[in-house]
């Protein structure tokens, strides 16, 4: 069966775990690829086996986004190239030392990739799909950005901005012509865990997600329209009434007076 070409999507963190997987199914869908990681060996790799699989072009580019030559290198090629017409923000880290056993500098570096770097590429590839009126947006949040509990805080602080930028972007791209989705996976069988010091093999494995059926899951999630997919919530409206409760409690937050419970009286 023939696929329809369906234009070219960059993707960050290319190289291995989710990113590499979304590289196969997207090529699979009719994706040419721009694929984008650190490691030159590893692209090329991928890079050879899904062209011979899909016949799909695929370029590689070694960068590591948390350098601003790199980045900015990255960050050009989404304004010049217009046959772009997806950008997956996979690229990051994580840490799960909690945040008096955490290296600052380390976090700082965390931040600049999770968050900096997310940012400078959405910004970049932007204003070509509205021009173009066509375009997808898909960033790789976290669980932790709404359980910010449950490992470092640092990092479960970087995926809450990446899920609430998201919320942003589709609030200002949505009659745009560009989608905009945030995923959220939860803990997920890759090299992530290795390199955050907790391999996925030490967890309960009744959590644990196979990279290929998280991919997939939000995939699905893409072609049915969703804004946030979380792939491991059993019950889709359970996310359906949190968001309509933050959004209800979002209209109560402007007042010129303090609430009553904050009326304290000054003494005489």
């Amino acid at each position: 069966m023939t696929v329809s070409h369906q234009g070219t999507a960059l993707i960050t963190g290319a190289s291995t775990g989710i990113g590499a997987v979304y590289a196969d199914r997207l090529a699979k869908r009719g994706y040419d690829l721009i694929l984008v990681a650190r490691n030159q060996d590893k692209l090329t790799a991928l890079a050879k086996r899904l062209s011979g699989e899909t016949g799909r072009s695929v370029r590689t580019l070694a960068a590591d986004l948390g350098q601003k030559a790199d980045l900015a290198k990255v960050e050009a090629v989404l304004r010049d190239d217009a046959s772009i017409t997806m950008l997956v923000n996979n690229a990051g880290f994580g840490a799960v030392a909690p945040l008096l056993n955490a290296d600052v500098d380390k976090m700082e570096d965390m931040i600049t990739l999770n968050v900096t770097a997310l940012t400078r590429l959405t910004y970049a590839a932007v204003p070509g799909f509205v021009a173009r009126n066509k375009g997808t947006i898909i960033n790789i949040s976290s669980i932790v950005g709404i359980a910010a509990e449950m490992l470092n805080g640092v990092y479960g602080a970087s995926k809450a901005y990446v899920l609430s930028f998201s919320h942003s972007l589709v609030h200002e791209l949505v009659d745009k012509g560009v989608h905009v989705q945030a995923v959220l996976p939860g803990a997920t069988a890759t090299e992530f865990w290795d390199i955050a010091g907790f391999p996925h093999q030490n967890m309960d494995q009744a959590i644990v997600m196979h990279v290929n059926d998280m991919v997939d899951a939000a995939l699905a999630g893409l072609d049915q329209g969703e804004r946030v997919t979380i792939p491991g919530l059993q019950n889709g409206d359970d996310w359906t009434s949190f968001e309509a409760d933050r959004r209800t409690l979002s209209a109560k937050f402007g007042h010129s007076k303090p609430a009553p419970r904050y009326r304290v009286k000054v003494p005489a």
